[in-house]
């Protein structure tokens, strides 16, 4: 659901994506979850700039996007890990395009060809 609601069109197809890709810390934590599933403290390991609240926010709104997904283990003291779902293993290669465009693009201007 967009922001606006769900009767919401979007102008283009990349507002759509932005709605459940976008801001600094999904991508991030997206791109952390490649390479396999992780717990809590893994995540916040590979990401030692997000809070723990951010973290759990960014979490709760990939699993409800049904970007990621959480299996919590019956076990004291709970145990709980995060991993990609099918569509979240869909965005990486948009966000390995990102990271590529960011190298050659990002890090200064001296790279910009006109």
């Amino acid at each position: 659901m967009s922001p606006q609601g769900e009767n919401h069109e979007y102008i283009c197809s990349v507002e759509a994506a932005i709605n459940e890709i976008g801001g600094k810390w999904k991508s991030l934590v997206l791109c952390s979850l490649k390479d396999g599933t992780l717990r809590f403290s893994e995540i916040n390991h590979k990401l030692p700039d997000i809070s723990q609240r951010m973290l759990t926010k960014t979490l709760r709104e990939l699993e409800k996007d049904r970007i990621i997904s959480r299996k919590v283990y019956p076990e004291v003291p709970p145990k709980v890990e995060y991993s990609l779902t099918s569509k979240g293993e869909s965005v990486i290669p948009i966000l390995d395009s990102l990271c590529e465009w960011g190298k050659k693009y990002g890090a200064s201007e001296e790279n910009w060809e006109e």
